[in-house]
C-alpha cells in the first residue's frame, strides 16, 4: 500500500499540527509546520509525512466536504486525523505494532487530539488567532511546542496499588491510551453523587461564591477528591476546567509531587529532556526562517502543565510559578483563561479546603485594578465562603464511600451520558484485577461500536437507534456493550455461566439499580 509513507526506523508516533492556508507556493513549504513531534526529525521527512496528510485530506474531501478524513489504515501505520479548526488539522500517525500493549483504540487516539486542542484554546486562544497577530507563526510556534510536550508528558496513569505514577512520556517512548484504559472515556467528567442535605448547602456555597464578583457574570466548578460536584459553566468549559484540575489542581494532583520524584528518580526526567529539545527545535525552526524574530522572550510563555508547579497557599488559595508577573513584583499573577461559552478572557481563582477543590473565574474587564481587585475577591471569598467550604466538605466527607464507593461486586464496567458528558466507571484498582484477555476483548468491542456510530451518525439529534453486542472473550469472560438514547454501557463479567442469558439477566440487573432501567431490551 502506498500509505505507509513513515519508515520503520524512525519514532513509534509521529505528530503533527499544519495549516493548510500557509506554504502554498514552492520554497515556502516549511510555513504549514506549526508543530511536529519528534522535533528533530529531518524537515523533508516532517513534509513528507504533512504532505501526505493534505493529500488524504484533499482527496476524502471530495466525497465527504463536511468530514474529509477521519482514519487511514495502511499497512504498517494508522493515520488519525483531526481538524480544530478551519484548515488547521492535527493528525497522529501511529505505528502498528504486534505487542499486546499497542492495542488502542482510533476513538480514543483522536479523543486525545481533542483534548489538547481544548486545553490549548482555554490557555492560549485560538490557533487561527494566534496566526493573525503573529503571520510569521513564531508566537504560536512557540506555544505549540511548549504547551503539547508539557502535555504529553505531564498526563499520568495512576497505579491505585501503590500510588505511584508513569509518566505519558517515558524517556523517547510515548505510552498511547491501550486496551487497558477501555473503562475510561476521555472528554467526559466524573460526577459525585451528592445526596439532598449536602446538595442544599452546595447551592448556598455557590450562590454566595458567586456573588462575591460583584454586579459581573461569574461562573464556578466545585470539586471533592477527582469528582465534579457542581458547575455553572457550559459542558465544553466544564470539561476543560475539571481536565485541568484534575491533572494539576486537586489535592491527588497536589500530593503526586513527591511519589513522582520517588518513582523517577532524581535528575533531568526523560520528560523534561523531550520537552527542552523541541523548544529548542521550535526556536531554530523559527530562526532558520524569521532570524530576528525568536528572543528570548520565549522563555516567558507560561506553561500551565508543567510539573511541581502549583502549590496551596496559607491562606487555601493555590498558587503557582507559571504566569510570570512584572519583574519586581513579589506575587505571582493570576491565571487567565479563555471560556468557549461566552468567548471572555477569565481570570482563574482555586481555593482548597481539604477535600474540596473550589474554581471561581471572573471576567477580566469586570476587574479594574488587576491584581488589586483579584485580592479584594479573594478576600470576599475568605471572609463570606470559607465556613460555607468547611460545612460542605465535612458532609461530603460523612457521606463519601472512599475510592471504592462506585465499585459494583461481579461487575467491571463504564457507563457515559453523552447528552451530558458524564462517565462512571468501575475504580481503577478494581479494573486491574481483570485478565488481559478480557480487556483485549472489550477493546475490540469498543472498536466496533466505534464504527458502528461513525456509520450511523450517532451524533445527529434524530438518532433512536439501540445496540446490543454480547461476546464470549477465550477466558470465557463475558463482554458486553449496550448503547439506548445517548447512554452507554461496557461491562465485564469473569468467572460467569456460560449461558448468554446469565450475561443479559446481569447487565438488566445493573440497570435497574444503577441506571433507571436505561439498558433494558
Amino acid at each position: 500500500m502506498g500509505l505507509s509513507s513513515v519508515s520503520s526506523n524512525t519514532e513509534d508516533l509521529q505528530f503533527c499540527v499544519f495549516d493548510l492556508k500557509r506554504g502554498q507556493y514552492e520554497g515556502q513549504e516549511l510555513d504549514k509546520i506549526l508543530f511536529f513531534y519528534p522535533a528533530d526529525l529531518p524537515f523533508p521527512s516532517q513534509l513528507s509525512v504533512i504532505g501526505l496528510s493534505e493529500g488524504l485530506i484533499t482527496f476524502t474531501s471530495i466525497f465527504s466536504p463536511e468530514a474529509p478524513c477521519e482514519v487511514i489504515e495502511a499497512e504498517m501505520h494508522s493515520h488519525v486525523f483531526y481538524q480544530a479548526e478551519p484548515d488547521i488539522w492535527m493528525v497522529m500517525v501511529v505505528e502498528k505494532n504486534t505487542e499486546v500493549q499497542a492495542v488502542w483504540r482510533i476513538d480514543a487516539l483522536r479523543n486525545v487530539l481533542k483534548e489538547v486542542h481544548s486545553l490549548f484554546m482555554m490557555f492560549h486562544g485560538s490557533i487561527r488567532l494566534l496566526l493573525m497577530k503573529d503571520p510569521t507563526g513564531v508566537i504560536v510556534r512557540s506555544h505549540l511546542y511548549t504547551f503539547i510536550l508539557d502535555y504529553l508528558s505531564a498526563f499520568r496513569k495512576w497505579r491505585t496499588l501503590d500510588f505511584c505514577c508513569c509518566d505519558f512520556l517515558v524517556g523517547k517512548k510515548l505510552h498511547l491510551p491501550s486496551f487497558r484504559d477501555s473503562l475510561k472515556e476521555r472528554g467526559t467528567v466524573e460526577m459525585l453523587t451528592v445526596g439532598r442535605e449536602a446538595a442544599i448547602e452546595v447551592q448556598s456555597l455557590v450562590r454566595v461564591v458567586e456573588s462575591c464578583g460583584g454586579n459581573a457574570q461569574c461562573y464556578s466548578l466545585l470539586l471533592f477528591q477527582d469528582l465534579l460536584v457542581s458547575t455553572t459553566l457550559c459542558p465544553d468549559d466544564t470539561i476543560n476546567l475539571f481536565t485541568y484540575a484534575v491533572l494539576r489542581l486537586t489535592p491527588h494532583a497536589l500530593s503526586s509531587r513527591q511519589s513522582s520524584w520517588s518513582y523517577r528518580g532524581k535528575g533531568n526526567s526523560g520528560s523534561n529532556i523531550i520537552t527542552k529539545s523541541s523548544t529548542e527545535a521550535a526556536a531554530s525552526f523559527s530562526e532558520q526562517h524569521s532570524p530576528n524574530s525568536w528572543s528570548e522572550d520565549h522563555r516567558s510563555i507560561p506553561r500551565p502543565l508543567q510539573h511541581d508547579k502549583w502549590s496551596k497557599g496559607k491562606d487555601g488559595f493555590l498558587v503557582n510559578d507559571i504566569w510570570h508577573g512584572d519583574s519586581g513584583n513579589s506575587t505571582s499573577p493570576t491565571p487567565v483563561v479563555y471560556l468557549q461559552q461566552t468567548e471572555e478572557r477569565m481570570y482563574l481563582c482555586a481555593y482548597q479546603h481539604c477535600s474540596l477543590t473550589l474554581l471561581f473565574v471572573v471576567p477580566v474587564s469586570s476587574i479594574i485594578n488587576g491584581e488589586q481587585g483579584i485580592s479584594a475577591v479573594k478576600q470576599l471569598i475568605l471572609d463570606n465562603a470559607s465556613l460555607k467550604m468547611s460545612k460542605v466538605e465535612e458532609k461530603l466527607s460523612k457521606g463519601w464511600g472512599g475510592e471504592n464507593a462506585y465499585h459494583v461486586s461481579g461487575y467491571r464496567y463504564l457507563l457515559i451520558d453523552a447528552d451530558r458528558n458524564i462517565s462512571r466507571a468501575s475504580p481503577p484498582s478494581k479494573v486491574a484485577t481483570l485478565a488481559k484477555d478480557s480487556l483485549l476483548f472489550l477493546t475490540k468491542l469498543r472498536k466496533e461500536v466505534d464504527i458502528e456510530k461513525s456509520r450511523t451518525r450517532w451524533d445527529c439529534p434524530d438518532h433512536d437507534r439501540d445496540l446490543e453486542i454480547c461476546i464470549r472473550a477465550k477466558n470465557n469472560a463475558w463482554v458486553i456493550a449496550r448503547a439506548t438514547r445517548g447512554k452507554e454501557l461496557y461491562m465485564v463479567l469473569e468467572n460467569a455461566n456460560e449461558t448468554v442469558l446469565y450475561a443479559s439477566d446481569a447487565v438488566e440487573k445493573f440497570s435497574n439499580r444503577y441506571c433507571n432501567g436505561a439498558f433494558l431490551d
